[in-house]
């Protein structure tokens, strides 16, 4: 037998009733009419075909199979009781899991600073970060929230932003541009090999340029095609070919000589990371409590605020 809300509700009033042996006092206790009991009562021994209570216009007494039944459903609201209260006790306290997926840089640069004083904070959170170079399907992955580029946020989720614009730049050894040229427009990167760059399993990135403020992409092709940093900035060293690679990756390489830019005049800045998660209205106290530390931090440190227009 499938129990159902009513049942539960009524069950509650049965208790309540047999445990004072008065409809007026359980009335008190649960706030409503005492007709509205004895309806709810008629209602309940009516679809279990038994009789729960003998009643008289002195005493309202558990039958035999009343008091068996009170025996056996007293534990378990009290364990239920027990359980809203531990809830209450703890609402203002993040209890529970949460499960957060993001790109290494992001999980280096944004999250684990947070993170740490979060867990510190909110010792009875379990938190399970997940490193994913691709953007994945949040809701069908189990997971609260992802760490991801803004201009890739879906339109059934909300972007909290919470690093600055960031530039793309291409990169190449000196030696394979020694041996095939630097390209001086996008469109020569037909003529040259390419790392290419995934951003979602379903999506081979163009690279993105800026002309004359419009947007221009160009389809690349070349011996790998991958997302994991290390593996399109060890290639391009290596003189496989030119790499598509965020600014700050790729800032060292270029001091020490290892990389070279090229096409500088046309790399563009996109929207930095943003916390990406379903729905304002679906959140739990523990991703609550996470978004309000990740915007103290970043709003005190200036980096939520973008200075730069995605041009996506």
């Amino acid at each position: 037998m499938a129990i159902t809300r009513t049942d539960l509700a009524e069950l509650a009033v049965f208790a309540a009733v047999a445990r004072h042996q008065s409809f007026s006092k359980a009335a008190l206790e649960l706030g409503v009419s005492a007709s509205a009991l004895s309806h709810s009562l008629k209602g309940l021994e009516n679809r279990l075909g038994v009789r729960l209570l003998n009643r008289s216009t002195r005493a309202v007494v558990p039958t035999d199979i009343g008091r068996r039944l009170l025996s056996q459903l007293l534990p378990t609201l009290t364990a239920l009781d027990e359980a809203l209260g531990e809830l209450t006790r703890h609402s203002d306290e993040p209890v529970g899991r949460l499960k957060l997926c993001a790109p290494r840089s992001a999980i280096d640069t944004l999250l684990a600073p947070v993170l740490i004083d979060y867990l510190g904070r909110y010792p009875k959170m379990q938190v399970e970060v997940v490193e994913h170079e691709l953007m994945p399907q949040l809701i069908e992955g189990g997971y609260d929230a992802g760490l991801f580029y803004g201009d890739l946020l879906p339109s059934e989720m909300i972007g909290l932003p919470l690093g600055p614009a960031q530039r793309y730049l291409v990169v190449g050894s000196p030696a394979y541009l020694a041996q095939h040229g630097a390209p001086t427009h996008p469109s020569e990167l037909t003529r040259h090999a390419c790392i290419g760059y995934r951003l979602t399993p379903h999506h081979h990135y163009r690279w993105a340029f800026a002309a004359d403020g419009n947007l221009l992409e160009i389809e690349v092709k070349g011996p790998l095609t991958t997302s994991t940093p290390a593996l399109y900035l060890g290639a391009a060293e290596a003189g496989l070919g030119l790499a598509y690679c965020l600014e700050e990756e790729v800032s060292h390489k270029i001091t020490e000589g290892k990389l070279v830019a090229v096409l500088t005049p046309w790399c563009p800045t996109f929207a930095g990371f943003s916390l990406f998660y379903p729905s304002r209205h679906q959140l739990g106290s523990g991703l609550r409590s996470l978004i309000e530390m990740l915007k103290a931090r970043y709003q005190t440190t200036g980096l939520m605020k973008n200075t730069h227009q995605s041009i996506k």
